[in-house]
């Protein structure tokens, strides 16, 4: 298994649409270093970038259009060149006077805006909201359409997935080392240009330029998991071009890595265990009866079983415990994916290891022909270049294993191996942790949900608490995300927010 950021959009876009996993990381670089754009006046070197014009076209995809925007590729010297960034957008509906444009992103790193904007959120946000705004998302650089992050073929990344992220001794701790080298080593190969020009602060920048060839005097954006890390360093960079900003499943950027990680950790066991204490209630629960507790041990105990002995799949990629645990946790982002996963589990301890594998395919978004989109690459490419590594070394993680296997029985000592990973990064970090306030914006709404996998709750109270006009909304169930996924009041105080400027009473709860 993977774990950059173990950050992602919420199963349900991922099943109309479409984090993971991460040696996670938030930073971005220090308020000082993130350059103190102007707020009123456009820099002279970036001029012709805000004067673009957008030259639309029909995407092929019923009510689309798509078009090219130029952002520099290093902002600290525009005039050396540029990348181009895919941009997409729906026009509002009506009825009702245009806002301007809502700019979304789904998270990962990696994940496709575009993608999520055309199969989702165009046609499932609400239809007030879709009536009133342009519907907009913009690729990231180094993401999907945007001169995508190119770093393994399909073959070498079927082998990557999976490296046992469990080493027992020397020789495989020595085995996971050679493939985060090669990993790493692949990137710098096929993408040394782009790698060093994809932080979070470069794409909050382009969401500017993006705003003001839009032509619209404020930045709205809704943004989900790591979207959150993006919306909320744009309003650290340009408080007074802040609008309407939703953070769904917010990500606290005041902590370094290890600590990311080991809270990611920690939501994926309390996922889990919400999970279980359903399972065993049910006759057919694969982890047979009992407490959530004991089902967690009868989990590690196959994925053990799987570490020694891997389970056929019908393909020639077996089953062992690397892909079983990507596959498990593939499921933990939204409940409506646990059916799939009790029925994964049964088959694959009666030796049929396909329902698993599919589950972890669909995580790292592996296509049938033994392709894969470039998400997981992306991931990499953004964490390892927004934060230090959480670790350098393999002396290293062991000494952090026991509190991550505290934090999680189940699966704490895989995703403290997979946090080694940005350890073998081929471009240093220019990132670091530390608290965003964004003084001066409008009020800014941040969504977290209390059993959520991937950005537990306490990093959406985090960063509300830090932001000067954070207001706290809190969801109360399970599944990463809130907005869309079947809360009217998390839905209603969001709608209320976007068309009407009002946001929720602080600490408000939904459930």
């Amino acid at each position: 298994m993977d774990t950059r950021r173990l950050l992602r959009y919420s199963a349900t876009a991922l099943a109309t649409a479409g984090l993971l996993i991460s040696g996670c990381s938030s930073g971005t670089s220090s308020p000082n270093a993130s350059a103190s754009v102007p707020q009123t006046a456009v820099p002279a070197a970036l001029k012709a970038y805000y004067a673009q014009k957008l030259s639309w076209r029909d995407c092929g995809v019923a009510g689309f259009q798509c078009a090219t925007v130029k952002a520099p590729l290093d902002y600290a010297k525009p005039a050396e060149g540029d990348i181009k960034l895919a941009v997409s957008r729906k026009k509002a509906t009506g009825p009702g006077k245009r806002i301007g444009s809502l700019l979304v992103n789904p998270g990962g790193p990696g994940g496709s805006a575009i993608g999520y904007l055309q199969a989702y959120a165009a046609i499932g946000y609400p239809e007030p909201v879709r009536a009133r705004y342009d519907m907009v998302a913009v690729d990231p650089r180094g993401v999907a359409r945007s001169e995508p992050v190119k770093c393994l073929t399909g073959k070498e990344m079927d082998a990557y997935t999976q490296v046992d992220q469990t080493p027992d001794d020397q020789s495989e701790t020595g085995e996971l080392v050679t493939a985060y080298k090669d990993f790493a080593a692949g990137c710098d190969k096929r993408s040394a240009k782009i790698l060093p020009h994809v932080s979070t602060v470069e794409s909050a920048r382009d969401m500017d330029i993006l705003r003001g060839v839009l032509d619209d005097k404020k930045l709205n954006f809704v943004g989900a998991s790591y979207g959150t890390f993006l919306g909320a360093t744009y309003a650290e960079l340009f408080p007074s071009r802040a609008g309407r900003l939703v953070l769904d499943g917010a990500m606290d950027p005041s902590l370094p890595a290890r600590d990311m990680n080991r809270d990611q950790t920690g939501g994926f066991e309390l996922a889990f265990q919400s999970f279980a204490a359903d399972c065993v209630k049910r006759k057919d629960c694969p982890l047979g009866t009992g407490t959530a507790d004991e089902a967690g041990k009868r989990l590690k105990a196959f994925f053990d079983e799987l570490d020694a002995k891997p389970a056929p799949t019908g393909q020639n990629r077996p089953l062992g415990e690397a892909l079983a645990t990507t596959g498990v946790i593939a499921a933990m982002y939204d409940e409506s994916a646990w059916p799939q996963l009790r029925d994964g589990l049964a088959t694959a301890m009666g030796g049929d290891g396909a329902g698993l594998l599919a589950l972890a395919d669909t995580y790292y978004e592996r296509s049938e022909d033994g392709s894969y989109a470039n998400l997981m690459y992306a991931n990499a490419a953004v964490n390892c270049l927004d934060l230090p590594p959480a670790f350098t070394g393999p002396d290293e993680v062991r000494a952090g294993l026991p509190s991550f296997e505290k934090t999680s029985p189940v699966f704490g000592e895989g995703l403290a191996w997979a946090s080694l990973n940005c350890g073998y990064w081929p471009v240093k970090p220019t990132g670091t942790p530390h608290r965003i306030e964004a003084k001066g914006a409008a009020p800014i709404v941040v969504v977290g949900t209390t059993r959520d996998p991937a950005t537990p709750y306490k990093w959406a109270q985090s960063l509300a608490d830090q932001l000067d006009s954070g207001t706290l909304l809190t969801y109360d169930g399970d599944g990463h995300t809130a907005y869309g996924r079947g809360s009217d009041c998390i839905d209603t105080a969001i709608n209320i927010y976007l068309l009407e400027g009002t946001p929720p009473k602080d600490a408000k709860q939904c459930s």
